[in-house]
C-alpha cells in the first residue's frame, strides 16, 4: 500500500494547524472538565483530518499517445462549454472549457499540453463563488499561456473561489510545458478555465467528472491541409 502523499503547498500549513491545535488545547485539557476538551480535541482532529485531505498529492502518470490531446488540468466537473469572447489576451472568439473544484477535489493542477510557457502572471481581485461566471474575468486569477511544438496557443486561467485567497503558480515564461507536471495549487474552493481554438474536438461533456492528468478532455485540430 502506497504512503499518502502531501503536497508541497500544505506541509508548513499542516505544521502551523497542529501547533495551533496544540496550543488551543492544552490549557482547555488543565482547566476545563474533561468533556470539555474531548469535544474541542474531536473537533480538532476531525478539521486536522480534513486539511490533510485537501492537500493530498495522488501520483498520476499519463501516456498519450497524440501530442495534440489535452488533459484535464483539474479534478472537478466540467461547468462551462461554450464560445466566448476572450478579450484579454487573444482579443478573439475561444472555446472556454470550465472545470469546478469544490473543496473535496485534488487542488494541484498540471499542464495539460507539452509546449513552452509564453506567459505567466498573477492578477488581483474579488472572491466570488467560482461557479459564478463573471469570477473567471473578476476574481483573483493567474493565467499561462502555453504554445504548443504545432503553434497552437491556449490560455490556462487559475482562478480563486469564495474561500480561496492564495493561488500558486509554477509556470514561468519561456520554460517549458510538460505532461505529468504541476502547474500549480489553488487553496480551497475554486475552477480551472481553458480558453482554445474554435475547432477544438471535444471528448467530454457538460457536467462531467474529471480528473487531472487522467482525462482526455479535447484534441487540438493543428494538422493543415497541405
Amino acid at each position: 500500500m502506497k504512503r499518502p502523499r502531501i503536497h508541497k503547498e500544505g506541509k508548513n500549513f499542516i505544521i502551523i494547524l497542529v501547533l495551533l491545535i496544540f496550543l488551543v488545547n492544552v490549557p482547555i485539557f488543565l482547566s476545563f472538565p474533561h468533556w470539555v476538551f474531548a469535544v474541542t480535541l474531536s473537533i480538532a482532529a476531525i478539521l486536522l483530518c480534513f486539511v490533510t485531505y485537501f492537500f493530498r498529492n495522488p501520483e498520476r502518470i499519463i501516456e498519450v499517445n497524440d501530442p495534440d490531446f489535452i488533459v484535464a488540468p483539474a479534478d472537478g466537473r466540467v461547468v462551462v462549454i461554450e464560445e466566448t469572447e476572450e478579450t484579454e489576451v487573444f482579443h478573439d472568439t475561444r472555446l472556454q472549457v470550465s472545470i469546478f473544484m469544490s473543496p473535496f477535489n485534488v487542488h494541484a493542477n498540471w499542464y495539460p499540453i507539452e509546449g513552452t510557457v509564453l506567459r505567466s502572471e498573477h492578477q488581483s481581485g474579488r472572491h466570488k463563488g467560482a461557479w459564478l461566471p463573471k469570477s473567471s474575468t473578476e476574481n483573483e486569477r493567474s493565467l499561462v499561456i502555453i504554445e504548443t511544438p504545432s503553434g497552437e496557443k491556449i490560455l490556462v486561467r487559475q482562478i480563486a473561489g469564495a474561500m480561496a485567497r492564495r493561488i500558486v503558480t509554477y509556470a514561468k515564461p519561456g520554460k517549458p510545458a510538460t505532461r505529468n507536471t504541476h502547474l500549480g495549487f489553488i487553496k480551497f474552493g475554486s475552477r480551472v478555465d481553458m480558453y482554445l481554438p474554435l475547432n477544438t474536438e471535444m471528448m467530454v461533456e457538460l457536467g462531467d467528472a474529471v480528473t487531472g492528468n487522467e482525462t482526455i478532455i479535447a484534441r487540438l485540430n493543428s494538422k493543415t491541409e497541405e
